[in-house]
């Protein structure tokens, strides 16, 4: 089989598992107990919390280890909105993941806050002079995704964070390998998206957080609750080594399937997450293409897999059609695949294509 759904989920590195394994086994304590077990989970922990910190270029204590990606976000804009606003807008955009858009929605219905979307253009991407535009003084937050799990449309997080001096978040789930010198204020990750186990996140934060979860005080106040110690050393394992490793080119992949008539690259051309290509399909519902695939030994999808079953909203703000957004087919490699897989997935396309047309 040939797997190429690597935005949703990424198979577990063997590094991370031999990595975890001592904190399930021997040194298994609840690192918030005095005794030697504790304490030998607890210095595993801000071991993990120190690399990560090293790798994204902050300090260990801004560093707060939650259950994914959705919780981070969650406790990013809830945790900096609530914990001392400057007013109540927020602005964001309507490509976000839905952890951030139902996030706004709730701060919008429980806490009174105003929500500004903006609008990408038809690749995905946000204007910086838009955004400039959008800034009020009674904005608390700005929280824009880095890279878009649908489309691969990466974003000027740089340049959109240098617009203001407003509090800034972005989710930063599917851009691992990209860079974190960002001159934002908080970013999240999930590490299922490169090769850690499912259930263990980062929230790196310079704000105020107002908690999500409330309990015992975990993870200096901002997080309650027994600490994923071993998805903690997982986590750090599998950050470290995605910096490391590359994707392959998939340009040859992307202009082998252009040539099959009526199919279309979503996002930017050039701005785009390495490993990632998403295509529409002129009259052709991507659940046909999907199990045609699937029968030659090649699983991919039609995008998130948070949204299955429903028309991408990322795909619908981006100015297409519901017909034509429901045509959408992803595939997102992994650093482990090589020009010859993308070749193969290529030519499975072609035929997919070609024998459901004929």
């Amino acid at each position: 089989m040939l797997y190429l759904d690597n935005a949703a989920t990424t198979s577990v590195r063997n590094e991370a598992l031999e990595a975890m394994w001592p904190y399930l086994t021997g040194a298994f304590g609840n690192p918030s107990s005095p005794h030697e077990v504790g304490r030998l989970a607890s210095a595993g922990l801000e071991d993990a919390r120190t690399r990560v910190a090293r790798i994204i270029g902050g300090r260990p204590t801004q560093v707060t280890f939650t259950s994914g990606g959705s919780e981070a976000n969650n406790l990013a804009i809830k945790g900096a909105c609530l914990a001392n606003p400057r007013g109540r807008h927020l602005i964001t955009t309507p490509i976000e993941h839905d952890s951030v858009l139902e996030t706004a929605a709730y701060l919008e219905r429980f806490h009174d806050f105003e929500i500004t979307y903006l609008s990408p253009d038809h690749t995905g991407l946000i204007s910086p002079e838009g955004l400039r535009k959008a800034v009020r003084p009674d904005t608390t937050l700005i929280s824009i995704g880095y890279a878009n799990n649908e489309v691969g449309t990466i974003q000027p997080i740089a340049e959109l964070a240098a617009v203001s001096s407003t509090p800034f978040h972005t989710d930063a789930v599917q851009a691992a390998h990209l860079t974190f010198d960002l001159g934002v204020d908080a970013l999240s990750l999930s590490g299922h998206k490169f090769g850690a186990p499912k259930g263990i996140g980062v929230l790196w934060s310079k704000l105020p957080l107002e908690p999500v979860i409330h309990g015992g005080g975990q993870e200096k106040g901002r997080r309650s609750g027994t600490e994923n110690v071993a998805g903690a050393i997982a986590f750090a394992t599998a950050l470290e080594l995605a910096r490391a490793e590359s994707y392959p080119d998939l340009g040859e992949f992307i202009e082998e399937v252009l040539t099959i008539p009526g199919a279309h690259l979503t996002g930017h051309p050039r701005m785009r997450i390495d490993g990632h290509a998403s295509f529409l399909f002129d009259s052709i519902g991507s659940e046909t293409v999907l199990l045609e695939l699937e029968r030659q030994g090649i699983v991919c999808s039609p995008g998130s897999a948070c949204g299955s079953g429903e028309v991408s909203h990322v795909l619908l703000a981006l100015g297409l059609e519901e017909d034509q957004a429901r045509t959408a087919v992803r595939c997102t490699f992994s650093t482990t695949h090589s020009r010859e897989d993308a070749l193969v997935a290529a030519s499975a396309l072609k035929s997919a294509v070609a024998l459901i047309r004929g």
